[in-house]
């Protein structure tokens, strides 16, 4: 029900989403570390999966219907969601700091159990020049399609504003497709000391954020299909693009340090 308010704040109303998310999230967490152990395929996985998917869905329907047809989202209330915006990507780059703080620490003073030199010996790594280097031109490309995309919005352009959207989230696809392939073709793991820890860990959890962020643009296309976005109203596709400038920042970081001056 939605009652009648005299201030410019938007009061939620009550969502299951956050709950089943988390409840999702827990299931798929539990399927995954049954998965590394047994290395046998398990129900649980798609059964978390499905739950996360179904309320990312539902979660922005909400949101959607609050901003577009409600009429909820205020001056006030898109200052509000900006700054939050950008507080949500500051957390996430203290996210990938603590990854690169375990690389560097390793790497700038390896320790006896590393034989003392990094990469650790019979370590062979990536040429930084061939997948790394078509990742990087992939990301940068889609960095400047999703520019183009908010600037052809700004200008009512709305046809070119999707067309260079929709080129976005195919890079962004690609980009997912061809780092799978690296990953199976790795000549290392991530059991290979901390190493192959820290490589994995900090270029996996990049990989997922280029499918979360390849996912919100999707959303923002759907979005713009229907009409949502105005020149004047399009917070949801500028915080997408926010999220999608930084994961390319982060794959800078990525490439510059675990690929390039690995070796």
């Amino acid at each position: 029900m939605m009652n009648h308010s005299n201030h410019p704040f938007h009061l939620v109303n009550f969502s299951p989403w956050p709950l089943t998310s988390a409840f999702g999230t827990m299931i798929f967490m539990m399927s995954m570390i049954k998965w590394f152990k047994e290395f046998k395929f398990n129900y649980l996985m798609i059964m978390g999966l499905l739950i996360i998917l179904m309320s990312m869905y539902q979660w922005w329907r909400d949101v959607s219907r609050e901003s577009t047809f409600q009429g909820l989202h205020t001056i006030t209330v898109n200052m509000n969601m900006r700054w939050g915006m950008i507080l949500f990507i500051t957390s996430e780059v203290f996210f990938f700091l603590s990854f690169f703080w375990s690389f560097f620490h390793s790497s700038l003073s390896p320790n006896v159990e590393l034989g003392s030199m990094w990469p650790p010996m019979n370590i062979q790594m990536f040429n930084p020049f061939h997948i790394p280097l078509l990742n990087t031109l992939i990301l940068l490309i889609s960095g400047i399609s999703v520019t183009w995309s908010h600037q052809c919005l700004l200008e009512n352009k709305y046809y070119s504003a999707y067309q260079s959207l929709l080129i976005t989230i195919l890079l962004g696809m690609y980009f997912t497709m061809i780092q799978g392939y690296e990953y199976i073709q790795a000549p290392f793991s991530i059991a290979d000391s901390i190493f192959g820890s820290t490589f994995f860990v900090a270029t996996g959890f990049h990989g997922l954020h280029v499918l979360i962020g390849t996912l919100f643009l999707m959303v923002c296309l759907n979005r713009l299909m229907m009409n949502h976005f105005s020149m004047n109203h399009h917070f949801g596709f500028e915080a997408a693009s926010w999220y999608w400038h930084f994961v390319d920042v982060v794959w800078i970081f990525l490439f510059t340090f675990m690929y390039w001056w690995n070796n």
